[in-house]
């Protein structure tokens, strides 16, 4: 009821909503009404009551509230129920113990703090109370293994899109699966799978964005940013968050019916940032490459199976992701 009252509140505006029109719509007495208006205002909403007008939202908190999110989704839409933690090991970790419990696909775990989040090849991921979204995804995809890279890929659409759409930014795509702002990172994605060899029990696609981060450890500093800290505006992370499970929705759907990337190719490619530039491919970590596994080239774009092809001699060459790490010559990007 909650996600409902907040929904109408929010859309509202400025306006009143009537508690006689909640209680129709809600099929719920005055009362019903009333108690939840009053543990909301308890979690911090500020929620005007008007004899013969009804109620308006004054102001929200500043907090990451299951009601809420689950309000910005669509009644019938791929994500339905959001579970919901002021702090939390990982959402990752909790997302696979609710999959192998059989949970359903679709169910958001997100947590306001995450005190073990981890990234790509398990380095630590800075997750601060109050900030950030740290966000995980419950996946069932009827797809063969080796399909599964590219539900990464199209977090990265559906999170650049969300981040577009709520915050008014032109953030990118650094293949394949990081989202970038003036150079340096803001989003980074790790899924991980559960799967035999031909078929997939689940999958969980986790999600890290800084988002009102104000600074970061000076180790960081030079290539990890946050939206607040490129516009100078504290931005909305339950309508982010929102925003992000409706869009990855339908991508999913949409890949999981196709079983490749075809429908998204081009939409990729217009927000990727390593498109046309001189990029390195390392063949292993970075920082111990061998010199006589580096390689560079100019990217082209991903293909259907989501390999960055890099064009080296007149010729383009595929880049598993998995396989290698890829940076601009000069820098991160």
């Amino acid at each position: 009821m909650k996600r409902q009252i907040l929904k109408m509140l929010r859309e509202a505006g400025e306006g009143y909503v009537s508690g006689t029109y909640l209680c129709d719509i809600l099929g719920v007495s005055r009362q019903a009404v009333w108690k939840n208006i009053v543990q909301l205002k308890e979690y911090g909403y500020e929620i005007e009551s008007v004899s013969r007008k009804g109620y308006r939202l004054v102001a929200r908190p500043d907090i990451l509230f299951g009601p809420e999110i689950e309000s910005y989704l669509q009644p019938n839409g791929f994500c339905r129920k959001v579970e919901c933690y002021d702090s939390i090991d990982s959402t990752n970790l909790r997302a696979k113990q609710l999959a192998e419990a059989g949970e359903a696909e679709g169910t958001l775990v997100v947590a306001d703090r995450q005190t073990a989040g981890r990234g790509r090849r398990g380095r630590g991921w800075l997750a601060e109370s109050g900030v950030g979204i740290w966000m995980t995804l419950i996946l069932r995809p009827g797809l063969e293994p080796v399909q599964l890279s590219g539900i990464t890929l199209i977090a990265a659409l559906a999170v650049n899109r969300a981040i577009r759409d709520i915050c008014g930014v032109e953030s990118q795509i650094k293949w394949p699966n990081d989202i970038v702002l003036e150079g340096k990172k803001l989003c980074g994605i790790l899924t991980e799978v559960s799967s035999e060899m031909n078929y997939v029990h689940y999958a969980v696609t986790g999600i890290g964005i800084n988002v009102n981060t104000e600074q970061f450890p000076a180790e960081v500093q030079d290539r990890a940013t946050s939206l607040y800290l490129e516009t100078g505006r504290r931005m909305d992370r339950a309508a982010i968050i929102g925003r992000f499970a409706v869009l990855y929705g339908d991508y999913y759907q949409q890949y999981c019916k196709e079983g490749n990337l075809t429908a998204f190719v081009e939409e990729y490619n217009q927000m990727l940032i390593n498109r046309d530039r001189q990029v390195t491919i390392y063949h292993g970590m970075v920082e111990d490459a061998d010199p006589s596994q580096i390689e560079t080239g100019i990217a082209r774009g991903i293909n259907a199976e989501g390999a960055l092809l890099v064009e080296m001699d007149g010729v383009y060459k595929p880049i598993v992701s998995g396989e290698v790490s890829v940076r601009g010559t000069y820098g991160y990007v």
